[in-house]
């Protein structure tokens, strides 16, 4: 039912159901009574997006990420699909801001932090992958601010809505992987498992996946945790400490996005012939390395997507005052060379052709 419709039920004018709705200038309490009747009787509720156009103040949302260059470019990713959603919503008034930290410096994510609570904002799309620092922030706005976390999940935390992939279940597809690539069996198999950034939270869970899928199979694993893949010499070095392994391994899974440095050492050692290799994330250089052969397998988890839902659901709870499922699972997507997208194609814009209807699916 319209304020049209309850003016017209009512015999007044859209401009008394209007004060009434809103508890602003007189109305007789007769009038209000039968107004309100009205209302309570047709389930009526005001117009959202009507309300966000009167607002003294534009909505403001706010993503706090890690600088867009960052794991290869994949925040960069994510920052794509919030930029998105932002211009779909700019329309209506509201603005997005993207606050960005260098992740490896604590104090920097510090400083955005308050940066953010500067700003603020009446929503917040959280990467919370510095686990420790992202709990005493969100212990600190929690109850002000609501916050959809992307990306990654922070066990011990209550956001509005976590949207990211089962992490575990991607560690254990990257096993599988392993295991058929290897053409032998399990027993027989070797891999390495290289695991940056061991604290974050999904990092850990895709190494227990694989591990868990290892060792129900019986497939030894050769476990170097918290290493460096950065810069070039950093990954050389850890190829080096590898290929000191006897018996020798069949092939190598990063659990980051950073499978190009590896496979890039691989290439100047000339080992390419007898390692496969397995990485996270369609960032440009993997995704080159990929279409090259270089690397083997890249399993995605739609980044874009991730940066654009999270917008959205929040605009969705916020603004217009819907019911949002807490969890969102995004698909685990598997590229080989024959059906990765061509690099002109990457990132959000295979994605929305694909995709974009799915900011609204029911899980």
């Amino acid at each position: 039912m319209t304020v049209k419709e309850i003016a017209r039920l009512a015999g007044v004018s859209i401009g008394t159901v209007d004060r009434v709705i809103h508890g602003r200038g007189r109305v007789s309490p007769e009038t209000k009574e039968r107004i309100e009747q009205i209302i309570a009787h047709s389930g009526f509720s005001p117009n959202p997006i009507a309300r966000s156009l009167k607002r003294k103040e534009p909505y403001h949302f706010v993503a706090l990420l890690p600088e867009k260059s960052q794991d290869s470019g994949y925040w960069g990713q994510l920052a794509q699909g919030i930029q998105t959603a932002s211009e779909e919503i700019a329309v209506l008034g509201i603005q997005t801001t993207i606050v960005e930290y260098d992740r490896y410096e604590v104090g920097s994510f510090r400083e955005a932090t308050q940066k953010v609570v500067s700003l603020h904002p009446d929503g917040l799309v959280l990467a919370p992958i510095l686990p420790e620092e992202s709990r005493r922030f969100i212990g600190s706005i929690q109850e002000e601010v609501p916050t959809v976390y992307i990306d990654a999940d922070l066990p011990g935390t209550t956001p509005l809505c976590a949207i990211h992939q089962n992490a575990f279940r991607g560690g254990e597809l990257a096993g599988r992987l392993a295991l058929l690539f290897s053409k032998k069996s399990p027993e027989e198999t070797r891999w390495g498992l290289l695991v940056p950034h061991a604290e974050d939270y999904h990092i850990q869970q895709r190494r227990n996946g694989f591990l868990h899928f290892a060792s129900s199979v019986r497939m030894p694993v050769v476990l170097k945790e918290q290493v460096l893949l950065e810069k070039p010499e950093e990954a050389q070095a850890v190829l080096e400490e590898l290929a000191q392994c006897h018996p020798p391994i069949d092939g190598i899974f990063v659990t980051s996005a950073s499978a190009h440095r590896i496979a890039e050492a691989v290439l100047r050692a000339q080992q390419k012939d007898r390692l496969t290799i397995i990485g996270y994330d369609l960032v440009p250089r993997n995704h080159e390395l990929l279409l090259q052969g270089a690397i083997d397998a890249i399993i995605s988890q739609r980044p874009e997507t991730q940066g654009r839902r999270g917008l959205l659901e929040l605009y969705r709870h916020v603004v217009l005052g819907q019911r949002i499922h807490h969890h969102h699972d995004i698909p685990i997507d598997l590229f080989l060379k024959e059906n990765a997208p061509p690099l002109v194609e990457r990132g959000e814009r295979i994605e929305a052709k694909l995709n974009k209807e799915q900011c609204y699916d029911q899980p």
